[in-house]
């Protein structure tokens, strides 16, 4: 019986859901087209037909890391300081999967780093978030929550504090456990805002 549109979607998602498991157990280091073949039950020849080579299988996982992240829930918040504290709560790893995707994530910047076009794509997603939390910032500072000053510079700051937070706790979460995180990202904060 001939395969249908539908087989192949469905085949195709069985091999993403695949892949993103092998990423989370072994990140980027370990993803080999025998892993993912092996996390699916089948033949590595079953998944040359999706991935013809390896860059095309860790081009596909940084796209389904990247349509991850943009789907991830994200925090509520009114605007000003409300807003940009949430911003950077969703980066933390403080739930299992925003652990695991913190993981992903940064085992990627490895891969990343040898690829000029992929290292440009990284600079550039990253410049969105500062693009973001800018914006936010400035917010704040309309309303009095943060003091006057270069918005962007701040939010260049706050994206640094936070990326190196995750790494911290990525490498040592018994040190840096959620309620440790949240507590340190406040504390980053406060030192933004103006005395009483």
């Amino acid at each position: 019986m001939p395969r249908t549109k539908g087989d192949h979607e469905a085949r195709r998602r069985d091999v993403s859901e695949a892949v993103w498991r092998v990423l989370a157990a072994h990140g980027f280091g370990g993803l080999t087209l025998r892993a993912v073949a092996a996390e699916l039950g089948a033949t590595t020849g079953l998944l040359t037909h999706y991935f013809p080579a390896k860059r095309d299988l860790v081009a596909h996982a940084l796209d389904l890391l990247a349509e991850r992240t943009a789907a991830r829930p994200r925090r509520p918040a009114t605007p000003g300081l409300a807003a940009v504290r949430a911003a950077l709560l969703d980066i933390l790893p403080l739930t299992a999967d925003a652990m695991a995707s913190n993981r992903i994530w940064v085992s990627s910047w490895d891969t990343a780093l040898a690829d000029p076009a992929l290292s440009d794509d990284y600079a550039r997603k990253y410049a969105r978030g500062r693009a973001r939390l800018t914006d936010l910032i400035a917010a704040a500072q309309d309303l009095g929550e943060l003091p006057p000053g270069d918005p962007a510079r701040v939010a260049a700051g706050a994206q640094s504090f936070t990326l190196g937070l995750v790494v911290q706790a990525l490498f040592d979460p018994a040190t840096f456990p959620p309620p440790r995180q949240v507590e340190l990202l406040d504390d980053y904060l406060a030192s933004l805002t103006p005395p009483p």
